[in-house]
């Protein structure tokens, strides 16, 4: 025994992980850490030879990625089947989309890639071939019949040792070294794919699976040094000091990478955001520029390549070609390459976010020779002046270099202003139905239903058929919502109208960089409003209509709103408004900015697919807000403003109007209804008590939510995303610009000449590039 387990420690070819001793390739700049010892010493000393050696956690690098906790969420625990069907069911309907599809549909892609990936890794770890092989190994019941039990499909070992699952049929079968190294390859790949498409979400569902992915890269670059499938996954899954990302992590993998491969911009954006990290912000936006030329040159080959199939990467495209059912079963199975791309707003935000930085590295030394009331506790040079592109040098003088700092501010100000409306121009909005729309509506329904096809309506009101044809008439370009049937729970199959039943009329729908123009929509809700509840009509009172009808009370509210959701979009939001904070945007149009900004982050939910997630963009916004004295003049608290609105169907006007005594007679109350269709009450003892129980704990249900979300009716999971409880830098010096730059600094005010068309407005925007 012990003579057979030293030649096989001697024999190189055994397998790749008993030779990690071996000193790695040359070709490859990733450092390749010893398996053979679990101490936490040797793997730092094998790692990186300038890493700290008191560092007491050694982490994979992608768990340093930022934004991870926006994309925290049920979907890593749903089965991919599952998720695959409610991506089909969230693409079918009808515009602003719950969840944005282009990510609902890379997260499908994602798990999919990391599951196979996961069962390639591990069942490469333990030697084992899959389920399916071994019942065929075996002659399992499947295979009864023709063949042995005994023998198996393979009828002995020489079929299997042919096949690279070791010698003889037995249950004990082992996997050849060459099956397990192509099973770590392909596995590789599947993880390469997945990083591609979003490397924030890849990231997150990697840490969820098992540790085999881990090691799987490194398995395969010790066999071949130039894969670069390999040494991007090994990029994210290499082990590093914890919190030392800058320090413990070299570019020359990743340049590597790119040199072999410039057509994909995938790798320059992995490249910018470590760039990032790094704080090497000018190249990070170089790199991201360049990503975005190929993004888009690439995308507009595809869809002259593609011609119409592109109008499925077009919200409602599918339905404005076909016609067809809205229903998610009906929904064609799209394809890879027809499904839509999330990568052009990824990268987009990262280089709106890297020029929101570069703006806030230049602002001490714009307030150099600030007043005599500034602190002179902050008068210090910037922490990396390199990372400024355009930084003023330090020979230049005083109030000189302060002034071309200043206008750096603004002017990485407005680049990244304008990148984040960009970005939201993926993302929809809609107001709802207007309350005049929705009330002929109800009534023409109540006109059906008590077959009352020839009744007038009442004295002062527009009769339904004006009111529906006239916004038909307005929605008439948009024929990408196929209308919904009133009474069932189908969208209609030939795109007629049920006889029985009046068409609902399309939403209007708008882009959320509309809600941001100098023009908004002018069919917008009012937000907030003084009572600091949703806008509603009046309630009107009971009347009978001609027929003898009871005509329905029906008091319409905002509640219908919706906005597409994606992960970053909260971030964004807040974002834009420290953009307009730098840019010294006048108070009165700031003020609808934050108003906007407040309206479209009560309604975002990704629930039951993300959970709420930290901004830190939102937690900067509300320091800055309390330190510059609330200098836009927000009339409530960001909290109140931002609070998620009720769900559809709950009032919210019953809970702020009701007295103490009020709430808790009404709990008394539906206590007394619960009691008495309870089974075990059976006399007057048992009805008491049952009613002394249920409101003692209406009670405590009451308290815990006070305490946890305060009053009112919360959406779902929206409430637990907390901001940081620190405050950073950055909203500190952000407060001080509020404080002390002046507001006719350069900048500022009105454009002298206005860009004229063709050449003069090209150059004017590849100037702000």
């Amino acid at each position: 025994m012990t003579k057979k387990k030293s030649q096989r420690l001697q024999d190189p070819t055994i397998e790749p992980t008993i030779k990690a001793s071996q000193p790695p390739e040359s070709s490859t700049q990733f450092a390749l850490p010893s398996t053979t010892s679990h101490n936490p010493s040797t793997h730092k000393a094998s790692k990186i030879a300038d890493s700290p050696p008191t560092s007491a956690l050694i982490i994979c690098r992608n768990k340093h990625w930022r934004y991870i906790s926006s994309f925290h969420g049920p979907w890593l625990q749903l089965p991919p089947e599952v998720l695959e069907s409610l991506a089909y069911s969230n693409y079918a309907l009808p515009s602003p989309r719950p969840i944005d599809p282009a990510v609902f549909f890379d997260l499908v892609k994602i798990r999919r890639a990391v599951e196979e990936a996961t069962d390639l890794a591990v069942r490469a770890t333990s030697g084992t071939p899959s389920s399916h092989v071994v019942a065929v190994m075996k002659g399992s019941g499947n295979f009864r019949g023709s063949l042995h039990a005994g023998n198996g499909m393979l009828g002995g070992g020489g079929g299997a040792a042919a096949l690279g699952f070791g010698f003889g049929g037995t249950s004990h079968a082992k996997l050849s070294k060459e099956r397990r190294h192509r099973m770590r390859e392909s596995a590789t790949q599947k993880l390469s794919q997945a990083y591609h498409l979003d490397e924030i979400a890849a990231s997150v569902a990697t840490m969820q699976s098992a540790s085999s992915l881990e090691e799987v890269a490194r398995l395969v670059l010790q066999r071949n040094p130039n894969d670069s499938d390999a040494k991007y996954v090994h990029f994210f899954h290499e082990k590093i000091p914890s919190r030392m990302l800058a320090e413990s992590t070299s570019l020359e993998p990743l340049d590597e990478i790119i040199r072999n491969r410039r057509t994909d911009s995938s790798f320059l954006r992995t490249r910018a955001v470590t760039r990032i990290f790094k704080n090497d912000l000018a190249a990070a936006a170089e790199d991201l520029t360049e990503a975005l030329a190929i993004t888009r040159f690439v995308a507009a080959q595809h869809k002259a390549g593609r011609g119409q199939m592109e109008l499925s990467n077009i919200p409602g495209g599918t339905e404005e070609k076909t016609g067809g059912p809205r229903d998610w079963r009906h929904v064609p199975r799209l394809e890879d390459e027809s499904q839509p791309s999330s990568l052009e707003p990824q990268l987009l935000f990262h280089r709106a976010s890297v020029y929101l930085a570069m703006a806030c590295q230049n602002i001490t030394m714009s307030l150099e020779q600030a007043p005599s009331n500034a602190d002179p506790i902050h008068d210090h040079e910037p922490t990396n002046p390199k990372a400024g592109s355009r930084a003023a040098p330090p020979s230049m003088p005083a109030p000189k270099r302060a002034l071309e700092a200043r206008k750096l501010v603004k002017t990485y100000a407005k680049r990244a202003l304008r990148d984040f409306v960009n970005f939201m121009s993926f993302f929809e909005y809609s107001p709802g139905m207007s309350a005049d729309l929705a009330e002929a509506y109800v009534r023409q329904l109540d006109a059906t239903a008590s077959d009352a096809k020839r009744t007038q309506p009442a004295p002062g009101r527009t009769p339904f058929k004006e009111t529906y044809k006239s916004a038909m008439d307005d929605f008439r370009v948009s024929g990408a919502i196929t209308p919904y049937l009133s009474g069932s729970r189908h969208w209609q199959n030939n795109g007629t109208a049920s006889p029985s039943y009046p068409e609902l009329p399309p939403l209007k729908v708008y882009p959320i960089s509309d809600l941001f123009a100098s023009s908004p929509p002018a069919d917008l809700v009012p937000y907030p409003v003084p009572s600091r509840e949703l806008v509603k009509v009046a309630p009107k009172q009971k009347t009978n209509n001609l027929d003898g009808s009871l005509e329905h009370d029906f008091s319409f509210s905002g509640c219908d709103e919706a906005v597409t959701y994606h992960p970053l979009l909260t971030e964004a939001l807040h974002s834009l408004l420290l953009c307009h904070t730098l840019v010294q945007t006048s108070s009165k149009e700031h003020l609808r900015h934050a108003h906007m900004v407040a309206r479209l982050a009560r309604q975002c939910d990704g629930y039951p697919v993300f959970l709420a997630a930290r901004s830190p963009s939102r937690a900067d916004w509300i320091e800055i807000v309390r330190r510059a004295d609330n200098w836009i003049g927000l009339e409530q608290s960001w909290e109140s403003l931002c609070a998620p609105a009720p769900l559809p169907g709950q009032p919210e006007e019953t809970q702020e109007q009701r007295t103490p005594e009020q709430k808790r007679e009404r709990r008394r109350q539906q206590a007394i209804e619960d009691s008495l269709s309870d089974e075990n009450v059976h006399d007057e003892a048992t009805f008491q008590a049952a009613v002394a129980a249920r409101e003692r704990l209406a009670e405590e249900l009451v308290d815990d939510q006070s305490k946890q979300t305060g009053s009112g009716p919360q959406r779902w999971a929206q409430a637990d995303g907390k901001e940081y409880p620190i405050v950073t830098e950055r909203a500190t010096a952000i407060a001080r610009w509020v404080k002390e730059a002046p507001l006719n600094g350069p900048g500022s005010g009105k454009p002298k000449h206005k860009a004229k068309r063709g050449k003069g407005r090209k150059e004017a925007e590849i100037d702000l590039m």
